[in-house]
Formats: C-alpha cells, sequence, structure tokens
C-alpha cells in the first residue's frame, strides 16, 4: 500500500531504471524504493532527519543517500532525464516562464562551516558572512531565494539558489544556463521558443541576450523605462516587443512555486548547505514532472 506523498507504483516504474545499481564501493544499495520514500516524507513534512518514521529503515541511511546524492548529482541527472523523455515524445511545452520566490530560512540553516570557495550555485552577494551559502539578511531575517524557469505546462526545468536580497535580472542568465534539457540522442538542448518573466526582467541587456538566441522576449516595460524612451523621442528609439496574449500565460511559473512549497522543507529552508536545499528543491521538481502537468 502506497503512504501518502510516496512514489506510486507508476512513477517508480518510470525512474527504477534511472537509478544507481551499486553504491561507490561496489555493494547494493538498501532499497531504493523505502529510503527514497523517507526523504520525501522529510522533505514533505519538513521534520528532523531523526524524526524519521521507523518504516523508512534508520534515519541515518535515508541522510546518507540524500547527501551522497546530492554530491554526486544524482538528484539533478534524475530530474534531467525524467525531462529529456517527456521531451522525447513532444511533451514539452517551449514556452517558458521565469520568476523567483522567497523562502525563509529556518535558525537551523544558518551557521554552516566555510569550508572551501562559494560554488555557482551559491552566488556571493557582498551582504554577510552567510551569503556563500545562499542566505541574505532583510527585514523578516535571512531567506533565500528560488530561481525558477517552467515549462508552458507548469513543470520546473531549472532551478538556481541565492540569497533572498539577490536582484533578479542578474541571475536570469544563470537560469538561463542552467535550462539544458538534452535531447534522447544526437542532437543540442532544446532552446525555449518565448521566454515571459514580468517587469523585474525588463532590461536592454536581457532583451539582446534572448534576441541573440533566437527566442521570443514576452516581458512587459516598466513604467520608468517608458517614460525615459519618450522623453528622449526619436533617439529613445521604439517600443520593445510585446505580445499581451501570451503574456496571460505567466501564471504558470506561480502555480509551479505553490505546487513545490507544499513540501514544507522547501517553502521553509532548514537545511545548512545551499545545495541540500537546493537538491531538495530538485526532488521535488522530479516529483512534479512525476505526476504530470498542473491541472
Amino acid at each position: 500500500m502506497v503512504g501518502r506523498g510516496e512514489l506510486t507504483d507508476a512513477a517508480w516504474e518510470r525512474i527504477t531504471p534511472l537509478l544507481p545499481g551499486v553504491d561507490g564501493r561496489g555493494r547494493p544499495w538498501r532499497d531504493h524504493r523505502q529510503v527514497i520514500n523517507g526523504v520525501l516524507w522529510r522533505l514533505r513534512t519538513g521534520a528532523p532527519w531523526r524524526d524519521l518514521p521507523e518504516r523508512y529503515g534508520p534515519w541515518q541511511t535515508a541522510y546518507e543517500r540524500f547527501a551522497r546524492w546530492e554530491a554526486d548529482g544524482t538528484w539533478g541527472r534524475l530530474l534531467q532525464q525524467v525531462q529529456g523523455c517527456d521531451d522525447s515524445v513532444g511533451a514539452v511545452e517551449w514556452t517558458v516562464s521565469v520568476d523567483s520566490t522567497i523562502s525563509r530560512a529556518h535558525q537551523h540553516a544558518a551557521g554552516a562551516r566555510k569550508k572551501g570557495p562559494a560554488t555557482g550555485d551559491e552566488l556571493e552577494d557582498p551582504a554577510g558572512p552567510s551569503a556563500g551559502q545562499a542566505l541574505g539578511r532583510s527585514r523578516g531575517g535571512l531567506t533565500t531565494k528560488l530561481h525558477l524557469a517552467c515549462d508552458g505546462r507548469g513543470l520546473p526545468l531549472a532551478v538556481v539558489v541565492t540569497p533572498g536580497n539577490v536582484n533578479d535580472s542578474t541571475v536570469f542568465d544563470t537560469v538561463m544556463d542552467e535550462l539544458r534539457v538534452s535531447r534522447v540522442g544526437a542532437g543540442r538542448p532544446r532552446r525555449p521558443n518565448a521566454v515571459i518573466a514580468d517587469k523585474a526582467y525588463s532590461s536592454r541587456a536581457i532583451r539582446q541576450v534572448l534576441r541573440r538566441r533566437g527566442i521570443q522576449a514576452v516581458i512587459p516595460e516598466r513604467a520608468d523605462q517608458k517614460a525615459n524612451r519618450l522623453r528622449r523621442g526619436k533617439a529613445g528609439g521604439r517600443p520593445p516587443a510585446f505580445d499581451r496574449e501570451l503574456y496571460k500565460a505567466r501564471n504558470v511559473v506561480e502555480r509551479c512555486f505553490n505546487r513545490l512549497k507544499q513540501f514544507r522543507a522547501i517553502a521553509t529552508r532548514f537545511d545548512k548547505l545551499a545545495a541540500r536545499y537546493r537538491a531538495g528543491v530538485q526532488l521535488a521538481g522530479l516529483i512534479l514532472w512525476l505526476r504530470g502537468p498542473i491541472r
């Protein structure tokens, strides 16, 4: 019997061929389905690892599997492989929406040890010593910002984690670089047909980047930018192209955030390490792909 929030039989059949057969030392893993369900229980409830119910096995095993597969990129590869399988049958809708959301950081998320330089996923910000672990200080305390690109069905394609006080537009290029759905077989990764984003992404640089890649930009012009353009007259140039009808589809990224934040360990960040938090988002994204598009 499948418990609440656990992998269904159909989902298990899809990911079973993609899972590692042996651990790094050549020994067989403890039952994958049991352990992954344990990781999902913790992700869904936000409870401490030590409170993992006995039916999922030792909590140390679940935590070690989650941490090891984060370190070797297994969670990210699983998500990419499922995305590639859907793209191979034409299921992915390549009108992509980009946006960000804030997650409050629990007090246990602060205080990670500093070991080596920050990675690209932990974008540095001069706001404070916690920035290397994607924690930014604001009036409400420590926060983390989750930048997301999703397809036209509201399923996540790319995830980037930064401190909560990082400007959305400065991370746009990183999000687009992360958006790489590999084809099954030969061929370059797919590119979006159009990118929908709100006024926070309205800049000449972003529109030029999309134009060079042959991607339609569906981004409304900010009021101050419009006023400045009109003030300059002919020197201000023409207004940027904007498809109002296509922009109506932007709500799918908000709905995707709502689905992701049903996992309490994503709505509130408990992980000390930014890479672990991002791995949890990737796992939650994988579950959304296995469940199917927004209905």
